[in-house]
Parts: C-alpha cells; structure tokens; sequence
C-alpha cells in the first residue's frame, strides 16, 4: 500500500469514527426512508419530513426520570420497605380468568408506566397518593395487600420475572409528592401518564 492509499484510509477511517462519536446516531435506511435512534429519541426520516418520538422502554423509565432528582428534594422524604408484585397467581391468588384479574383495590386497571400502580398500607398511604421511588419511578397508591403493613409497599411488574430482575426486595427512601384523598380513578391515572412529571404541578382530578 503507497503513502497515499495509507493517508485516504487513515482520513476516511476517522471520518467515519468522529461522525459517530460526535453525535451518538444509527441509522437503518430503507429507500427514502431511514430510522435513527440517539439518546432515546426515535426520529424517522420520509423524503424532507423527519417525525421524532420518544423512544423510552418500560424498564428505562427510571432512568430519565431519576434526572428529576433535583426538583424532588422539595418533597417529604420517607424509608419503607418496597417489594415487587404482578397480576399473576403467585401475587394475587387470581388467574387470567378470573374477572378480577388485574384490577386493583381501586378499581383500576394496574398498569406499569411512568406513573405505575402500587400498593400500600392505607392507613399511611391512602389510595390516590404519589410516590417517587428511585429505580423505579412514579408510584401511584391503588392497591393494598394483607402482607403490606406500615412502611411497605409493593410495586407493579408486568411479570415474575421483571419483579425479581428489576427490583425484589429493597430499603429505600420515597418522596412523598402527593397525599392522596382516598380514591383512584381510570381517568386520573391517564391524565397522569399523559401529561408525565409536568402533571405534579397541576391539580389531580
């Protein structure tokens, strides 16, 4: 290989090299069409119009959201006891068959997004409460157990797998944003999942 060969190789090499360490992109092109994921933005490229989604799986939900710790501090600080639970017989003593399955205390539907369905003794935690849990994330009060007692609470996982993966059993202090009033509707946990953090400063109907 001649000097000259050598030099192009080097140059292209760290073109290449600094155009993905610069920006952190990927692409996967299809004809006109050409998907780039970079810091959990997914943005999608058809001829001139690009369209960008946030592209945050369940399990990384407490990962953007523990950046918020910050603004957290304002909130009352509490240690429980937190343990994981799903829908299934191991948890709730309820089939898929059941017509119960999946629906909590409240009523609702439990659900795991940024803001989840948990459980918790009511006496300290009325339905309707919120809760930040790190490495977890937004815990809303909308169920109860007969082993949740004082200071536990019991967080949703979609499956046993993800309750022993994901969390377990852990000592962790909790931020108190929202005492709740006593009740949890369909309507209140949508509004909450929409609207995300920016929902805690406005009123929960």
């Amino acid at each position: 290989m001649n000097v000259k060969r050598l030099v192009s190789v080097i140059v292209l090499a760290v073109t290449v090299l600094t155009g993905f360490a610069s920006d952190g992109l990927g692409y996967n092109a299809i004809g006109d069409r050409s998907v780039q994921t970079a810091y959990g933005i997914r943005e999608t490229r058809e001829g001139q119009q690009v369209v960008k989604k946030r592209a945050v799986s369940t399990s990384s939900f407490s990962q953007v959201i523990d950046k918020a710790d910050a603004m957290l501090e304002q909130y009352p600080k509490i240690r429980v006891v937190a343990t994981g639970y799903y829908a299934g017989y191991e948890s709730t003593g309820k089939h898929p068959s059941h017509p119960s399955y999946g629906i909590t205390y409240s009523g609702v539907k439990v659900r795991r997004g940024e803001y989840s369905t948990i459980a918790a003794d009511l006496r300290v935690f009325p339905l309707g409460t919120v809760l930040y849990i790190p490495g977890y994330g937004y815990g809303v009060v909308a169920d109860k157990g007969g082993a949740i007692r004082g200071n536990k609470i019991d967080l949703y996982f979609e499956t046993k797998q993800d309750v022993f993966k994901q969390w377990g059993k852990k000592s962790v202090d909790v931020f108190l944003v929202r005492r709740g009033d006593g009740k949890v509707t369909e309507a209140m946990m949508q509004g909450l999942n929409e609207k995300g953090i920016a929902a805690m400063a406005e009123p929960i109907d």
